[in-house]
């Protein structure tokens, strides 16, 4: 995943936007709320310029109740990039609150999930609440490495050597 991202979203990964469906049926009947977090489209096998949206981040401490959704900014991971929003709305209405508006003006996409939750059951917006088509693409994310680094950077390490001793 890179830190930055080229301007235009191309669509949500079916497997991300599956997620933010069954967490929020999990919530149910609290709202649930996620960042969408984006590949650059060639990740993702895709032949075009742009973002897909690929993983719904869950951040910690979310507060949640039948009405609302909220975290903490500073409990957001600072290597996110983040592309977007999420929550559900559990009165099923696909429509942006005020409270809701407040909050898209950061991101370029905002995603409401109503109840209950089926494939058809979500919304895209833009930052100002209009109305946004998102395709949904059947597209593999990219595995994430938990480390950035191997068994062989770190025996190089011991030994003292450097990244180009490696390859001289």
């Amino acid at each position: 995943m890179g830190l930055f991202r080229s301007g235009e979203i191309l669509g949500i990964a079916e497997s991300a936007l599956e997620f933010a469906l069954a967490a929020s049926e999990e919530a149910h009947p609290n709202e649930y709320m996620g960042l969408l977090r984006g590949e650059k489209a060639s990740n993702v096998g895709l032949d075009e310029d742009g973002t897909v949206l690929t993983e719904v981040l869950v951040v910690p401490g979310t507060e949640s109740n039948p009405v609302s959704a909220s975290f903490q900014t500073n409990m957001v991971p600072n290597d996110l990039s983040a592309s977007g929003s999420i929550h559900s709305h559990p009165n099923g209405v696909l429509r942006p609150s005020d409270a809701d508006l407040a909050t898209f003006g950061r991101n370029k996409v905002h995603i409401i999930v109503g109840a209950p939750y089926g494939r058809t059951d979500w919304q895209a917006f833009d930052r100002e609440g209009e109305v946004i088509n998102l395709p949904v693409l059947d597209v593999e994310p990219p595995e994430e490495e938990f480390f950035d680094f191997t068994q062989e950077d770190i025996d190089r390490e011991l030994r003292g050597e450097s990244e180009e001793d490696r390859w001289s």
